[in-house]
């Protein structure tokens, strides 16, 4: 039997998380932490081994983890309110700083101005950098998954664009189910959520019919609103790993057909590191980049919902299920293989476009090695190296 647990408020919970999103710098990972110390240590709302169980959990699912922690943090402590809560209050300090830096970047057009864009774009390239190389040591620790990785970027690099990288993450996890297999017949059963299967079954409906029907509906309606809505909902239906494998996804998205340029999209990635929360409000300043009825507010506000609406209805769908999944090795070795394919993925893109479109000269060069090594040497927060490296890149047109 489950422990019994103190049911809060959904105002308790959106303070608890409000404070979190003013303040959770550093990525999922770091965030990860915050919520550990925060829920776990201080306020004991779970145990050691539920709050583990939960992040892998949330780990093995598309979507952003931690965002999904948060979330089922708040249905666990007061229900669906208290997931709304604890989602609303994580993500709108950041999605705010966002969208009004888009509106306050296209006046951005002086040679000032344009340096200081210049250096949010190689701020990216360093921060992308240094994710590929923490996560290709935790994600790719032996030989077969980095050789899954290896043929990530070779499916990638041959097929390109969308398919290509659902294709790469396919075979990787298919490579994995084969290649990465282990037992964990052992691991006790918990029950961490009270949510039932039925409600589960329906997110699940939910989520593959809007999967499926959304570019049923760009086809047979090609309006601004519909491909926007399904490039978002698409995006964030296939990343796994956490925030920086959005950019690929978002890149082709958005980028590819036109709807944003590539100097913007840099730019807003750039921006996205220097704010707390999760890296997934980035999606608030492309939806008022494009502003399809030139209303940028409402542009945010649906690319912000679509980009996180999978992910959530995923983790709704496999909570009354997790008992008995985290027992399967060949789903587990399915996650460790698509893991693997993301750090290849997200390889092939720090290539091409990131550093063959922005790393133009021995000054930009010297910016993106001095915030790679800011963040892997000095441990320098994420927020401070984009400050840095903007302020450098404001100083390039002198």
């Amino acid at each position: 039997m489950p422990e019994q647990r103190t049911a809060g408020s959904p105002g308790e919970v959106f303070k608890a998380f409000l404070m979190l999103g003013l303040t959770s710098f550093g990525g999922p990972i770091a965030h990860l932490g915050y919520f550990r110390s925060e829920f776990v240590e201080r306020r004991r709302w779970l145990t050691e081994r539920d709050y583990a169980d939960l992040v892998a959990l949330c780990q093995f699912l598309p979507g952003p983890a931690s965002s999904q922690v948060g979330f089922a943090l708040g249905l666990m402590r007061a229900g669906c309110r208290g997931a709304a809560a604890a989602w609303l209050a994580f993500t709108l300090p950041s999605a705010v700083l966002m969208t009004l830096f888009a509106l306050g970047a296209a006046r951005l057009d002086a040679p000032l101005g344009e340096g200081l864009l210049e250096g949010l774009k190689l701020a990216a390239v360093a921060v992308v950098a240094h994710a590929v190389l923490g996560m290709a040591r935790t994600l790719c620790p032996d030989r077969r998954r980095s050789a899954i990785a290896l043929a990530a970027v070779a499916v990638v690099t041959l097929v390109g664009g969308p398919l290509g990288q659902l294709a790469a993450i396919l075979t990787g996890a298919l490579g994995g189910m084969l290649l990465c297999r282990t037992s964990s017949a052992s691991a006790p059963p918990i029950a961490i959520m009270p949510l039932s299967r039925r409600a589960g079954h329906a997110a699940l409906a939910f989520a593959l019919a809007l999967f499926v029907g959304l570019p049923l509906l760009v086809w047979l309606e090609a309006a601004p609103w519909t491909r926007m809505l399904d490039a978002f909902y698409r995006a964030g239906a296939l990343v796994f790993g956490g925030g920086h494998v959005a950019l690929p996804l978002l890149e082709s998205a958005v980028v590819q057909p036109g709807w944003v340029s590539q100097e913007a999209f840099l730019a807003g990635y750039g921006a996205a590191q220097a704010v707390p929360g999760p890296l997934f409000t980035f999606a608030a300043y492309l939806g008022a980049v494009i502003a399809p009825l030139d209303d940028p507010l409402l542009g945010a506000g649906v690319a912000l919902g679509m980009i996180f609406l999978p992910g959530l209805l995923l983790l709704l769908a496999a909570l009354p299920h997790w008992n008995r999944l985290r027992r399967l090795s060949g789903m587990q070795g399915s996650i460790r293989g698509a893991n693997a394919a993301v750090v290849g993925i997200l390889g092939a893109v720090l290539y091409q476009p990131l550093w063959t479109g922005t790393v133009q000269g021995s000054a930009e060069f010297l910016l993106v090695l001095t915030g790679f090594v800011l963040l892997g040497v000095w441990k320098a927060p994420a927020w401070l190296v984009v400050l840095i490296l903007a302020a450098g890149g404001a100083l390039l047109p002198a």
